[in-house]
C-alpha cells in the first residue's frame, strides 16, 4: 500500500502585466532533515480527512498560510507517484494562489527555509523530475487560462 499525501503548488504573481510570464512565483520549502530537499507544502493524509483538506493542513502547518488567504485553482490537480524511503508513495497537488502578495511564511520545524522563485529557478531546487513536471505543467496551465 502506498503512502498518501496531499499538497498545494503555492503561488504567487507578480503586480506587472500577465503577459510576461516571468510574472509568477512559486512557493517551496526546503526541508529540515535527509537530503534538505525543496518541496511545495504536502504532509500524510490523516485518518477522517479528505485530500484537500489534508493539503489545506499541511500548508498551514508548514507554511503558516491559512485556507481563508489562499485561492484553489479550479481543473488543475496532479498525481505524483514514486519511491521514497523505499516504499511506494503517491503525492496529490493542487495549484493555489496567495492572496496577498506580501503573504507572511511561518515555517514548522520540519523546514529550514523557503523561498519565491521563477519556474526555471524552481525546476532547478525541485531536483526530483516528477516535481519538476508538476511545476511545468502547472505554470503550463496558468499561462493559458486568466487571472
Amino acid at each position: 500500500m502506498a503512502l498518501r499525501a496531499c499538497g498545494l503548488i503555492i503561488f504567487r504573481r507578480r503586480l506587472i502585466p500577465k503577459v510576461d510570464n516571468s510574472t509568477i512565483e512559486f512557493l517551496l520549502l526546503q526541508a529540515s532533515d535527509g537530503i534538505h530537499h525543496w518541496t511545495p507544502p504536502k504532509g500524510h493524509v490523516d485518518p477522517g480527512e479528505n485530500d484537500l483538506e489534508t493539503a489545506l493542513r499541511e500548508t498551514r502547518e508548514e507554511a503558516g498560510i491559512e485556507a481563508s488567504q489562499l485561492t484553489i485553482i479550479e481543473g488543475f490537480r496532479r498525481e505524483l507517484s514514486y519511491v521514497a524511503r523505499n516504499k511506494p508513495k503517491t503525492v496529490i497537488y493542487w495549484l493555489a494562489e496567495v492572496k496577498n502578495y506580501n503573504v507572511e511564511i511561518r515555517l514548522s520545524h520540519e523546514h529550514q527555509a523557503y523561498r519565491w522563485l521563477g519556474l526555471d529557478e524552481a525546476c532547478q531546487l525541485a531536483q526530483f523530475e516528477e516535481m519538476k513536471a508538476a511545476l511545468q505543467e502547472g505554470h503550463q496551465f496558468l499561462c493559458s487560462t486568466p487571472a
